[in-house]
C-alpha cells in the first residue's frame, strides 16, 4: 500500500465522520424537541384537568362531565409525560421516519406526474415531433435502399444467364467451405 492510498483511505474516513456526526446532531435536536413537545403536551393535561375541576366546583360540568374531561386530560398528561422518555422519543422517531418517507412517496409521485405533465404538453410535443422526423427519416432511406435493390434486380434479370454463371477461380472451394 502506498502513501497515496493511506490518505485517500483517511479523507474517505473523515468524510463518513461527518456525515455521522450531522446524522448524530439532527437525532439528538429531534430528540430534544419531542422532550420539550412531550413538557408542554403534559402541562397542557395538567392544566386540563385543573380547569375540568374548577368547572365543576362552580358548576359548569356535572360530575359524569368532569370524570370524563379530567379522564381525558389525564390521558394526555401520560401521553405528553411519556414523550419524555427515551422510549417516547424512540416512538417519536420512528414516527417521524415513516412520515418522512411517507413524504418521500408523495413527491416521487408529484415528480413522476410532473413528468408526465411536461412529456403530454411542450415538451412531449417535441420528442413526438422528432421521433416523427427520425421515422421520416428512416423511412426515405429505407425506400432509397429499396429502390436500388429493385434497381439491381432489374440490371440482373436482364444480364443473360451465360454471363450471371461466370465465377472467379477458387470460388466454388470458398463456397463449399462455407457450407462444411
Amino acid at each position: 500500500m502506498s502513501f497515496r492510498e493511506i490518505a485517500v483511505t483517511i479523507r474517505a474516513v473523515n468524510h463518513a465522520s461527518a456525515e455521522f456526526n450531522r446524522i448524530q446532531t439532527d437525532a439528538e435536536s429531534l430528540a430534544t424537541k419531542v422532550r420539550s413537545l412531550g413538557a408542554a403536551i403534559a402541562g397542557i393535561g395538567a392544566a386540563g384537568t385543573a380547569i375540568g375541576y374548577i368547572a365543576n366546583q362552580f358548576g359548569l360540568l356535572n360530575d359524569s362531565q368532569t370524570r370524563v374531561f379530567t379522564s381525558g386530560m389525564m390521558v394526555v398528561s401520560v401521553m405528553g409525560m411519556f414523550m419524555r422518555t427515551s422510549a417516547g422519543v424512540a416512538v417519536a422517531q420512528k414516527v417521524y421516519a415513516a412520515a418522512t418517507a411517507f413524504a418521500t412517496v408523495v413527491q416521487n409521485s408529484l415528480n413522476i406526474s410532473f413528468a408526465t405533465f411536461l412529456a403530454l404538453t411542450g415538451v412531449g410535443i417535441a420528442v413526438i415531433v422528432a421521433a416523427a422526423a427520425a421515422m421520416y427519416g428512416f423511412a426515405n432511406s429505407m425506400n432509397s435502399a429499396t429502390a436500388s435493390v429493385q434497381s439491381f434486380n432489374a440490371s440482373t434479370a436482364e444480364t443473360p444467364t451465360r454471363s450471371r454463371s461466370v465465377t472467379r477461380a477458387g470460388e466454388d472451394e470458398l463456397y463449399r467451405r462455407g457450407v462444411e
